[in-house]
């Protein structure tokens, strides 16, 4: 039995994004079509790959059978795709970078105008989202991820182009910070965090381990939602101190409060295709550049203050 690619890359998109509507947005393409295809596929196997319903597609005991070497077989076509892009004679095209919603507004956003001006031919798509992105798959190029490369296959696949090691804080405005008591520790804060749905994410379970029935009292899966309430006064937040030198200076002061050995880590990630491509290796470079300064700066600084608005 011959199945075609496009109808295996069908298959990936419904399982990855769980559900009809999403893998046709991913695929570019309409969600009749993505039904028509995938019914025909089904039909030519005799068997369902997938048990549709209200909230989306579930896998059946062939689809996850299946599924495995389908996606060997989609790093291969993304590895066809690199090999032949590698042969570009100066950077030049897009280039894809997933980074958490902090790091791109605090790092790469700043890097933008230099990012530009050193690359006229490079157009950088930021991917902004706490969500893990596949870069064997090429859904990106670059990733900026606050966990290092531990899975062995992840570690032949990617490699770690650079990591910085970086302090945090704890961080408000100054009208809160003037109001807050003598002596004030962890629990006397208003706590600006995750919501529930998200609360596996840092810094709430830290926040958790150290405060008694912890909650914030704002909360958003929103980063910029939560980094604006601070700055309205609503509360205290736990940021990163590794910032680019080219950020604006920001209203917030941080707090006396110990945080103990309380570190972060960045790493700069790549597949190591991707980056044998000429322009994913010149950001990529660029990037590592940046994290080195930034690193340094973090070390002995706290974030600046913006000017009044």
């Amino acid at each position: 039995m011959h199945i075609p690619w496009s109808d295996v890359e069908l298959l990936v998109a419904i399982a990855d994004r769980g559900s009809l509507s999403k893998a046709a947005a991913a695929l570019a393409i309409t969600q009749p079509t993505v039904s028509r295809r995938l019914a025909a596929l089904e039909a030519s196997l005799g068997e369902p790959l997938f048990v549709r319903g209200v909230e989306g597609t579930t896998l059946t005991a062939l689809g996850e059978r299946v599924l495995e070497p389908a996606r060997r077989m989609a790093e291969c076509a993304s590895e066809v795709v690199r090999t032949a892009a590698a042969a570009e004679v100066r950077p030049r095209g897009v280039v894809r970078l997933t980074a958490p919603p902090g790091v791109a507004f605090d790092f790469v956003a700043p890097m933008a105008s230099e990012l530009r001006r050193a690359l006229p031919e490079v157009e950088l798509e930021v991917v902004s989202t706490i969500d893990y992105i596949d870069l064997t798959r090429r859904d990106a190029d670059l990733a900026l991820r606050v966990q290092p490369l531990s899975r062995p296959d992840a570690r032949r696949a990617l490699v770690a182009v650079a990591s910085v090691e970086h302090g945090v804080g704890v961080f408000a405005s100054e009208a809160y910070a003037k109001a807050l008591p003598r002596g004030y520790g962890l629990a006397d804060l208003t706590w600006i965090a995750w919501p529930a749905s998200h609360a596996h994410l840092p810094p709430n379970p830290q926040l958790a381990a150290r405060i008694p029935g912890f909650r914030p009292a704002f909360a958003s899966d929103d980063f910029l939602v939560q980094l604006l309430a601070a700055e309205a006064g609503a509360g205290a937040i736990i940021l990163g101190k590794l910032r680019s030198p080219r950020a604006l200076p920001t209203p917030l002061v941080e707090l006396a409060i110990d945080l103990g050995p309380l570190r972060s880590t960045l790493h700069l990630v790549g597949s190591r295709a991707a980056l044998a491509i000429p322009r994913v290796r010149a950001v990529a470079d660029l990037l590592a550049a940046e994290l080195e300064v930034a690193a340094k700066a973090s070390k002995a600084s706290v974030r600046p203050r913006r000017a009044q608005r």
